[in-house]
């Protein structure tokens, strides 16, 4: 029997945390398959706190990042996690990383794909990624890329929550209910120390969009993320 897969596509180590570790933990705990990649660890841009440590090197905050964010993947329950190394502020996009996360999406088929939104004033580093990562999907589609290969379908492609939505023009269109797993977001958010400042801003958004899911829905959820669709949904009945 087949099993369902799903990937991610995380700018920064700690970005599938944030923003998908629900969707992460509500699938594997289903039984899905789970793939992340991070293409860079944050560790210019996004490890403040480790660089104020005395005699921090670049080396020492990669380690860091990448330790913590397989805590985080554990309790979340990540099928295959994979760090790129590519660098970040800015992310270095390199052809050979794109061939590879074609290759990617040809060895697992996801039945949907998860990264960053469109516009991001506050990080280039998100919006570059999603550009990116849809137009590595577009090439593994193509029949006449590695003719050898089984080619891909057309996963659904979601935009998680950027930090500031309000000023990144992000709208979400899909309301997730995450109270069955919201303690092992809780405690995959907790992993990531060397960004604790964030920790209770991201426990706040949780409440506001389970908050959101509950008036959009008749249901009792307290916990929640939000998504924004890229392509059309396709349906077989409206309800």
């Amino acid at each position: 029997m087949s099993v369902n897969t799903a990937l991610v596509v995380s700018a920064h180590s700690a970005d599938f945390v944030w923003r998908a570790g629900g969707a992460i933990a509500l699938h594997a705990a289903r039984g899905w398959q789970v793939t992340v990649v991070c293409l860079s660890y944050g560790e210019r841009g996004e490890s403040a706190k480790l660089w104020k440590l005395p005699g921090m090197t670049l080396d020492r905050v990669k380690a860091e990042r990448e330790a913590e964010a397989k805590k985080a993947a554990t309790a979340l329950g990540v099928h295959d996690i994979q760090f790129w190394d590519l660098g970040d502020y800015p992310i270095g996009l390199t052809e050979q990383a794109f061939f590879r996360l074609v290759d990617v999406y040809r060895d697992i088929h996801p039945k949907f794909v998860l990264s960053h939104s469109k516009e991001d004033i506050y990080n280039h580093d998100h919006p570059t990624v999603t550009a990116w990562a849809q137009n590595a999907r577009i090439t593994a589609q193509a029949h006449g890329h590695n003719p050898h290969q089984k080619v891909l379908g057309a996963p659904p492609f979601f935009l998680f929550e950027p930090h500031q939505p309000e000023q990144c023009n992000w709208k979400p269109d899909v309301l997730l209910g995450i109270d069955s797993v919201w303690d092992k977001k809780r405690a995959a958010i907790e992993c990531m120390a060397g960004q604790e400042h964030l920790w209770e801003y991201y426990t706040r958004v949780a409440l506001q969009r389970g908050a959101q899911a509950a008036r959009n829905s008749e249901k009792a959820i307290k916990y929640g993320e939000g998504y924004q669709s890229v392509f059309p949904h396709v349906m077989e009945t409206l309800a």
